[in-house]
């Protein structure tokens, strides 16, 4: 499955063409009211802005397919030698780049698009309906949930209403409007065609409405709207096996921008709180097992240890049915709920613990500080998840010790040399059989611990120092 952002780049001018959009389908026109449609649609459209974004990326390209002449717009990164990047040249490449967005508030000029259609931005023009052109202010940006808001002289501007988008159901008509392909402002039509969409590994937080209406490059940051001109979510991806649209796009639901676009005009950044669990959906066997129905909630595997959760007496095993009242029927309900709340937020989680529902009150808190506090109580071993490890090798022999399981890039260990695989003989000149005796290690010396290890990947033995 091939996931495509619709925003639409150029590079020296050269244009990523799509194949042509799907033809609207004429059932569902004839089934519309269309007398309503033209002045809806006018009401609307003032509120729908065209984006143009200039900028510049870094690329590492081959010297050898430039022939000693770099093209225009193109220049020698000086952060980067070649040498550090593999024979690669470190090379800028200014790009110009094509969205859409909508007028969120005409009071103010705030404007809502996609973080993919401003990133690495240098300048920002937004184009109204009208043939206004204005230089938007980048408010804030959250990759997370791919939304952004710009803001804009606030000169005789058009907001668009926001529906709830709790409300939108399976077949009901849409609209999307946007910039396909630079082209100008251009509205289509379709039905949504699913909802709470996740798993699709385009954001981290998703809950996607499905929609058939044709979007194309350039639509992202547009809107989805209803038959009464109200937005009900933010066009953002298309599912595009061969580049090109097949009738699969997917839309950010009204709700979860609006509440993106509250914080980033607040703070300018997102500061979501930490809660301390994993959770996984209920597979149908886990159900049986556990005599629950499969969509009844989500399944607690791991908590954190000293995180809010942790402390609230949540276990592994748990099944969170609600969160503040909104009930859970699966994993990508807690991520997405959780991941939109701010540093500090009550929750009030309801859990099924062996068929007894509990009730527990928790408050979010910052996940960096949280780290740091992580990382002083475990200076050496943070950010290191460990498993003891034995085995029979051929060319080192019997081998017992601890073994990297995973390793957090620029933790301690990772900056002294530690890799994922490598296995921990001793610590601090002490056999290590285990996890235990690789503790007991760690406090012979609390201004550096001395590892001895083994690289199964290459049969080697060294010592590293982590301090």
């Amino acid at each position: 499955m091939k996931i495509k952002f619709i925003s639409q780049v150029f590079f020296s001018l050269c244009i990523l063409v799509a194949p042509a959009a799907f033809a609207d389908n004429a059932l569902l026109a004839a089934s519309i009211d269309n007398s309503n449609l033209p002045g809806m649609l006018k009401k609307v459209m003032p509120s729908v802005v065209n984006i143009m974004v200039t900028g510049e990326v870094s690329v590492m390209v081959d010297p050898n397919s430039f022939k000693n002449v770099l093209p225009e717009g193109v220049t020698i990164d000086p952060d980067t030698t070649p040498e550090q990047a593999g024979g690669l040249l470190p090379i800028k490449r200014k790009f110009t780049s094509v969205g859409s967005g909508f007028i969120a508030d005409a009071a103010s000029g705030y404007i809502i698009t996609n973080a993919h259609v401003v990133k690495d931005s240098k300048t920002i023009t937004v184009t109204l309906s009208d043939g206004r052109k204005f230089l938007a202010k980048l408010i804030g940006a959250d990759p997370q949930s791919d939304l952004a808001v710009l803001q804009i002289k606030p000169d005789r501007l058009t907001s668009i209403q926001f529906a709830d988008s709790d409300d939108v159901k399976v077949g009901e008509p849409v609209f999307a409007i946007g910039n396909p392909f630079g082209i100008g402002q251009t509205v289509t039509s379709g039905i949504v065609s699913g909802l709470g969409r996740s798993d699709l590994h385009i954001e981290n937080l998703e809950d996607f409405i499905q929609t058939d209406a044709s979007i194309n490059p350039g639509n992202s940051g547009g809107p989805l709207i209803n038959t009464n001109g109200k937005m009900i979510g933010v066009n953002t991806a298309i599912l595009s096996p061969a580049g090109g649209n097949i009738g699969i796009g997917f839309a950010i639901p009204t709700n979860m921008a609006r509440s993106v676009m509250m914080q980033l005009i607040k703070y300018g950044a997102i500061h979501r709180g930490f809660m301390g669990v994993v959770v996984n959906d209920i597979a149908p066997d886990i159900a049986q097992s556990l005599n629950v129905p499969e969509d009844s909630g989500a399944l607690v595997a791991m908590v954190t240890p000293n995180s809010p959760a942790a402390k609230a007496g949540m276990k592994v095993g748990d099944i969170i049915i609600s969160i503040n009242g909104k009930a859970i029927k699966n994993a990508a309900a807690v991520k997405n709920y959780i991941g939109l709340q701010q540093v500090g937020a009550t929750l009030n989680v309801v859990y099924l613990r062996n068929g007894e529902k509990l009730t527990v009150h928790l408050v979010t808190i910052d996940p960096d500080i949280f780290q740091r506090q992580s990382e002083l109580q475990n200076p050496f071993l943070f950010g290191i998840d460990m498993q003891n490890f034995e085995a029979q090798t051929t060319m080192a022999g019997y081998i017992q010790g601890v073994q990297v399981a995973r390793i957090q890039p620029d933790s301690p260990g990772w900056r002294a040399g530690l890799r994922d695989g490598d296995v921990i003989l001793s610590a601090n000149q002490q056999p290590v059989k285990n996890i235990t005796d690789l503790k007991k290690g760690v406090k012979l010396n609390n201004q550096q611990l001395l590892l001895n290890i083994f690289r199964p990947s290459n049969n080697a033995g060294s010592y590293i120092v982590i301090y």
